[in-house]
C-alpha cells in the first residue's frame, strides 16, 4: 500500500543523523529505509505543541527519525491506530489512580518525560526527546510501548503475526526469565548499596550504573521491553553482554543487530 510522505530537507536531514551517535553505521539501503519511515511519520502523524512550545522542522525531525529507527525492517502498519504525537517542553505531569490491596483508592501525579496511549497520542519531553550522547532514549521507549500496544494489552509482547520464525512461546519464556534475572540483578544492587549512601543520589546511582539497563525495566514486563529496546538501539553492549537471549530475541523481532552497526561504525 502507498503511503504519504512528507519532504525533508537534505541538509536537516544530514545535520538530524549527525546528531544522534546511535545512526551511525547504517548502511545505504537502511538509510533510504530510515528516510522513507521518516517521510511517513511525518505526515501521517499530528505533531500538536504543549506549554507553548515551538515545535520547529528541526524538532520534528529529530523525533520522527529515532521514532523510525524501530521499524526501519517492520511494516509500518504496527504504528497505524492512533494519529497524535504531542510534544512538551520539558518532563509534565500526568495525574495517576491506584487502588490498593485494601481497596482504597489514590489520586496523585507523576512526573514524565513521556506517555504512550493505549490508541491515543504518544506524549514527549522535548528536553528528553534531544538527548544525544545518552543512554536512555525517550522517543524509542514510548514507540515500543506502541509496538507492544499493537500487539494487544502491553506486557512486553508485541505482535508477531509478520515473524513465522518466532512464536509466543518461545518469546513470553525468553521475556520472564529475562526479567526475572533483571530484577535479581537490580535486588542486589539495592542490597549492596551502603546504609549511608540515598539510592536517588548520584552516589547512589553509581551503583546502578553497574546494571545493563535503567532500573526502572525492573518495574513490569512491559516497562522491561520498553527500557531494553532503548538500549538495544542506543547503548547495546552491555545488554548483549548480560541478557544474550533475550538481546537475540529482540534483533530477531526488529532485525537489526545494532551492536554488530555500531562496531562497524567505530572502525570506520
Amino acid at each position: 500500500m502507498e503511503r504519504v510522505a512528507a519532504s525533508i530537507s537534505p541538509a536537516l536531514w544530514q545535520q538530524t543523523l549527525q546528531a544522534y551517535p546511535f545512526l551511525r553505521g547504517l548502511d545505504d539501503t537502511e538509510l533510504r529505509e530510515l528516510h522513507a519511515r521518516t517521510a511517513w511519520l511525518l505526515a501521517s502523524k499530528r505533531f500538536s505543541a504543549a506549554q507553548g512550545m515551538a515545535l520547529t522542522d528541526e524538532i520534528l525531525l529529530a523525533i520522527a527519525v529515532q521514532a523510525a529507527l524501530p521499524i526501519l525492517h517492520l511494516d509500518p502498519v504496527v504504528y497505524e491506530g492512533w494519529s497524535e504525537i504531542v510534544v512538551y517542553p520539558a518532563g509534565f505531569l500526568i495525574p495517576r489512580t491506584e487502588v490498593d490491596d485494601a481497596g482504597v483508592v489514590h489520586q496523585y501525579t507523576q512526573e514524565a518525560s513521556g506517555e504512550a496511549w493505549d490508541g491515543g497520542p504518544v506524549i514527549l519531553s522535548w528536553e528528553d526527546a534531544a538527548q544525544a550522547d545518552s543512554g536512555a532514549n525517550v522517543v524509542i521507549h514510548e514507540f515500543t510501548h506502541k509496538l507492544d500496544l499493537h500487539g494487544g494489552e502491553a506486557e512486553g509482547m508485541p505482535s508477531l503475526a509478520a515473524h513465522p520464525a518466532l512464536n509466543a512461546r518461545r518469546w513470553l519464556a525468553t521475556l520472564q526469565q529475562s526479567y526475572d534475572r533483571f530484577v535479581l540483578a537490580v535486588e542486589a544492587v539495592e542490597d549492596a548499596i551502603p546504609r549511608h549512601v540515598d539510592p536517588e543520589s548520584p552516589e547512589g546511582w553509581e551503583w546502578y550504573s553497574r546494571l545493563p539497563l535503567d532500573p526502572y525495566a525492573a518495574t513490569d514486563t512491559a516497562e522491561f521491553f520498553a527500557v531494553s529496546a532503548e538500549a538495544f538501539f542506543v547503548d547495546p553492549e552491555p545488554l548483549a553482554i548480560a541478557l544474550p537471549d533475550w538481546y537475540g530475541l529482540l534483533a530477531a523481532y526488529f532485525r537489526q543487530d545494532p551492536l554488530q552497526r555500531l562496531e562497524r561504525a567505530a572502525l570506520d
